[in-house]
């Protein structure tokens, strides 16, 4: 068994991802080591207000979203839906997408990438 905590864990800020405004803290939750050969990440993400995830596309993976906290304005291939804290988004294979915080609160998300 592995548990780790907040402290342990490797939090690293990334800035203009995929050319989006701002920056982003990535919070790796398992290490590349322990996602195996179908998982490329899987991370807790951090948008404070008016900060994004450019657009970007998947190609042989996908990626999944799932908001725990802030609301903001996901970007799938061109169409715009809102989302909030308990929302969970699905980004395919071959497909792009982005993610904008729009709020007044820092967006806080679990994002999962799976290899086909």
């Amino acid at each position: 068994m592995l548990k780790t905590t907040t402290k342990d864990r490797v939090k690293t800020d990334v800035e203009r991802v995929y050319g989006g405004a701002g920056y982003m803290t990535k919070e790796l939750l398992i290490t590349p080591e322990q996602c195996g050969e179908h998982c490329r990440m899987f991370s807790r993400i951090t948008l404070k207000p008016n900060c994004e995830i450019g657009h970007h596309e998947h190609h042989d993976e996908a990626e999944v979203y799932y908001i725990l906290s802030g609301k903001g304005m996901y970007e799938e291939d061109g169409q715009a839906i809102d989302v909030e804290a308990g929302d969970v988004t699905y980004c395919g294979d071959g497909h792009g997408h982005g993610l904008k915080n729009t709020g007044d609160e820092e967006i806080v998300m679990a994002a999962l990438i799976l290899k086909k």
